[in-house]
This record gives structure tokens, C-alpha cells and sequence, in this order.
């Protein structure tokens, strides 16, 4: 049976790291098909404000919950989600499964220098034989339905598309049918981690769920706003449904 719980209207699974690759795996091997997404606070902010984002992400096959503070709001509405599944964290035990497996994965998103660098780094660390392909992240609107087909025929098992939200989300549910991929991810800024333009928090940041204060701290100027209104509005609408199941339970 499915495990899944709810919060703020989006459905989030509730599996760990481990059931999750699980999962994949066996979609890989029947040539069945998943669309994966993450969730973080930031994001079901804004799918409450985008009804194009919202869709894309609840028809996803797997929505994993990305931020800390998702996993601290499951416990806090008495639906406790066991770990939190970082999209970068599942990509590199993916690509560890690939190379085990003898999968093929495409990599689709950021610079030209990036995801070349992404690639060579994961080849020299495995093997070249996992390469199905690779594209920058930057194209016109009516490329799009050509590069689906350019991922289609690349015989990908795996797609990982490292585009900022709400884009890589959109993109993948439009073209999902198209790409005909096993398994297909967004995992947003992860490329640029992996090629070591963007230095990832510490672990104790990590967990304690300040990675935003470190991206913050990183690019002040550009982030405070972004952050300032999400966490605050996340935070209220966690309130408001909290109470809101509270009035639910008592009427009953």
C-alpha cells in the first residue's frame, strides 16, 4: 500500500532515502516509468500562488520531501516523515546505482562549462559508460519538445534536469510522455555543487535545516528577500493548517 501523507494540499511520500532508490531501481529494470520530484519549503510556498507548478508537482510519481523544515512541519502535524531525501543526495547514490547496474544516465541543465565538467567528474569517478548525454540548460521555448526527443533517443535509463523551479518542473510533466525515460528528476542547482561553482553547506547545517542561512550568507543581495518571504509564509500556512486540523478533529 501507498504511503503518503499531506501537507499544506501536496502530497509527500513517506519513505526514506533507501525505499526510495529501492523504488527506482525496480522502474529501471521493468522499463516501467517515474517522475520524481523533491519538495522544500520555499516550493510549497509558491505551488500554493502556481497552479502550473502545483500540477507538475503532484503528477509526479514520487515527491520526496527536500528540506528539513518539511520534515520538522511532518512532525509537528502528527504525520512524522522518517528522513529528509536531499534531490542531491539521491542524484549521487543514483549515479553510484548507474555504474553498478550498467545504466545509462542524461544529464540536462546549468552552463555549458558545468554540466561538461559534472560529466567528466562522474566519468572519471566511474566510467564513460554511464554517459547517455548531456545539454546545457539554456534553450528557446520551441526547442524544447526537440531536446525531449534528443533525451528519447540517447537510450537514457535515467534523466537528471538541473533548471531552476518552476521551469524544470513544468518542462518535465509536459514533455514526460515524449522523453519516455525510466526515470526522470529535477535536482535544481545540484550540477553547480558538483562542478565546485557553489560550495554546499556543512553537514551540521544540514541537519539542523540552515541551508538557507548559509545561501544567504553566500549571496545576501540577492537572497534575503526570496528568503525572508518564503520561511515566514511557510511557517504561517504550517500554523494555519495545524489549526485548522485542530477545529476538524474537535467537530468530529
Amino acid at each position: 500500500m501507498r504511503k503518503r501523507i499531506n501537507i499544506l494540499n501536496c502530497p509527500i511520500d513517506n519513505i526514506s532515502m533507501d525505499e526510495t532508490v529501492n523504488k527506482i531501481d525496480i522502474s529501471i529494470q521493468t522499463k516501467s516509468h517515474l517522475h520524481h520530484v523533491v519538495v522544500n519549503a520555499a516550493k510549497l510556498v509558491y505551488m500554493h500562488k502556481d497552479k502550473e507548478l502545483y500540477k507538475s508537482v503532484v503528477n509526479s510519481d514520487i515527491i520526496n520531501a527536500d528540506g528539513q523544515a518539511v520534515v520538522w512541519a511532518s512532525k509537528f502535524l502528527k504525520q512524522p516523515l522518517p528522513e529528509r531525501v536531499a534531490g542531491i543526495d539521491l542524484m549521487q547514490n543514483l549515479i553510484k546505482l548507474a555504474y553498478e547496474k550498467n545504466y545509462k544516465v542524461f544529464f540536462f541543465g546549468a552552463k555549458e562549462e558545468v554540466v561538461s565538467e559534472v560529466v567528466s567528474q562522474y566519468a572519471k569517478i566511474y566510467s564513460p559508460e554511464i554517459i547517455a548525454g548531456y545539454r546545457n540548460g539554456y534553450f528557446k521555448r520551441e526547442e524544447e519538445k526537440s531536446i525531449a526527443k534528443t533525451i528519447a533517443n540517447s537510450g537514457a535509463d535515467i534523466l537528471f534536469v538541473a533548471i531552476n523551479s518552476p521551469k524544470k518542473e513544468i518542462f518535465l510533466n509536459t514533455y514526460k510522455d515524449i522523453i519516455d525515460t525510466s526515470f526522470i528528476m529535477g535536482v535544481g542547482g545540484s550540477f553547480d555543487v558538483i562542478a565546485g561553482k557553489v560550495t554546499r553547506a556543512p553537514l551540521w547545517m544540514q541537519q539542523y535545516g540552515l541551508e538557507w542561512l548559509y545561501r544567504l550568507i553566500q549571496e545576501p543581495r540577492r537572497m534575503w528577500k526570496r528568503y525572508f518571504y518564503t520561511n515566514t509564509m511557510f511557517i504561517w500556512l504550517v500554523l494555519k493548517e495545524k489549526l485548522s486540523r485542530k477545529q476538524t478533529e474537535a467537530s468530529i
